[in-house]
């Protein structure tokens, strides 16, 4: 299998000045939720800043 995260950093608040901040925060909170999901081929979510804009998604695909 194969974990797939996908963020534009030109979306939503990654696009403004604290970049780095923004996706540190999405990437802590993103980590930290995966004990809570099942891992298994087509498992998929969206991923939002903190303004609540969708700005990418993770999944999991089979090899």
């Amino acid at each position: 299998m194969r974990f797939v995260l996908e963020v534009d950093l030109d979306a939503g608040a990654l696009a403004g000045e604290r970049r780095g901040d923004e996706l540190g925060r999405i990437l802590r909170y993103w980590g930290g939720s995966m004990k809570q999901v099942e891992l298994a081929p087509g498992a998929r979510q969206d991923l939002y800043d903190s303004d609540y804009t969708a700005v990418g998604s993770w999944r999991v695909e089979p090899d």
